[in-house]
Order: C-alpha cells, then sequence, then structure tokens
C-alpha cells in the first residue's frame, strides 16, 4: 500500500531499530511489562502516522476507564482501525482479531506484543474458547478490544451489523462496555491513496454491567450500534 511505503521512507533513519525492536518484544512478550510494550507500539505508531499524513483527533478521552478490566466495542472500518486506537489511548489493550489478519506483516508483531487473539469463525469450539479466555483475562484485570462487526464494513462510514456473541466476554466479566466510533479510518490503509487523512476516535460513555443487565446478547449489541451510528452522523453532519 502507498501509505505504508510513504510511513516506511518518512522514517527510513528508524526503521531497522524500531522492526529490531518490534520483533524482539514479539518473541519475548511474556517477559516484558505490558506498560513497556505498549509505550514501544505508541511511539511507533505516532511517528508512523506522522509520516503517513495521517491525523487522528479524539474526543471524549476522559472516558476511557480509569480502572482496569473493559471492553472496547469499535465500529470496524479498516487494517489501520487498531493503530488509530492505539495512538488515540494511553491504557494498553489486548485485541481479539479474526484469524485472517494472524500473519500480516507489522500487525503480527504488533498483535503478538498486544497477546491478541484470533478467533476461527467457522470453528464454533474455538470461538467459545476464545470468549471464556477473554472473560477471565477482564475479570483479572485485562483490557480487550472487541470489533463487533467481525469484519471491516468495507462501506466507508457506514457501520455494519453488529453481533450479539462478540458481547458475551463482557456479559459474562460483568465488565464495563466503552462503545468507540471510527470515522474515515478507513481512507489510511484500505484505500490506494497518500493524500492527508483526518480520522476521528470517539470513546463514548461506558455502559456499567448494571445498565446492562439483564438484556440479551442482540439487544446489547443494538444498543452499542445505535449509539455510534448516532455518534458518526453528529459529527459528518457537524454537531
Amino acid at each position: 500500500m502507498k501509505r505504508i511505503l510513504l510511513m516506511v521512507f518518512y522514517n527510513l533513519p528508524f526503521v531497522p531499530w524500531w522492526w529490531y525492536q518490534l520483533c524482539s518484544y514479539a518473541k519475548h512478550t511474556d517477559e516484558i511489562a505490558t506498560e513497556k510494550k505498549y509505550a514501544l507500539l505508541k511511539k511507533i505508531t505516532l511517528h508512523a502516522n506522522k509520516g503517513g499524513r495521517v491525523k487522528i483527533k479524539v474526543f471524549g478521552k476522559e472516558h476511557i476507564p480509569s480502572e482496569k478490566g473493559f471492553i472496547f466495542f469499535p465500529n470496524h472500518q479498516g487494517l489501520f482501525d487498531v493503530l488509530s486506537i492505539i495512538e488515540a489511548c494511553d491504557v494498553p489493550f489486548s485485541v481479539v482479531a479474526k484469524i485472517e489478519v494472524k500473519d500480516i506483516p507489522f500487525l503480527k508483531q504488533v498483535f503478538a506484543i498486544l497477546k491478541a487473539k484470533f478467533m476461527d469463525r467457522e470453528d464454533v469450539r474455538q470461538s467459545l474458547g476464545i470468549i471464556r479466555e477473554v472473560t477471565e483475562e477482564v475479570k483479572e484485570g485485562k483490557n480487550y478490544l472487541i470489533f463487533p462487526e467481525g469484519t471491516r464494513s468495507k462501506k466507508g462510514n457506514e457501520v455494519g451489523e453488529f453481533k450479539g456473541g462478540s458481547f458475551k466476554s463482557a456479559m459474562n466479566a460483568r465488565c464495563p462496555i466503552v462503545p468507540v466510533a471510527m470515522l474515515n479510518t478507513y481512507q489510511a490503509f484500505d484505500t490506494n491513496s497518500i493524500k492527508p487523512v483526518t480520522a476521528e476516535v470517539h470513546f463514548l460513555k461506558p455502559i456499567p454491567y448494571e445498565e446492562y443487565q439483564g438484556m440479551r446478547s442482540r439487544e446489547i449489541a443494538e444498543m452499542v450500534r445505535g449509539q455510534i451510528v448516532d455518534t458518526i452522523k453528529k459529527s459528518l453532519n457537524g454537531d
């Protein structure tokens, strides 16, 4: 992709050292403190985005819970989404991703450092195992990011259907749900362009367990999607 090449060329003097660090951290991820690993990812992401002519506007940062053990639920526009949230968020988190993106260069190292989990949507038993693992880790204070659409919308700022099963880990862990509205992030990697991009990340007010307790997963999915859709519409309309 042209923008990735632009990111590399802009930061060319630092790329060999950063690549070495990424690979080293990925290989020894269990031996390195979470905060140190996240700091490296954030530093590289900030420089890469600047070099790639991508500006991230962040809203609602105060809504990120101060206590550990929550799950981000953003709409999914493209391969750049995780990197945009890394720039926007100062709190370490991990990711549940589809198994198809496991071996994409650079993202592979990022996912290894984040200790991401990969879900095989064709394997029900494996998917249920991932849900259980995420539930237990969130209970222990780890933060996660899950894309409830399951895949990229491929329709720009239009939000796809949210799958109720995506919220099972939050329901079982009884943790805060943090809706995240993403705008224009698809323009970074999912278009063949190097024109300047201004993307937006909106952290919406967390939904505590007490507010969704007793709701079905399908109802939770519709509620979260509705909040994200409303935020995107307001932003696009300049409200």
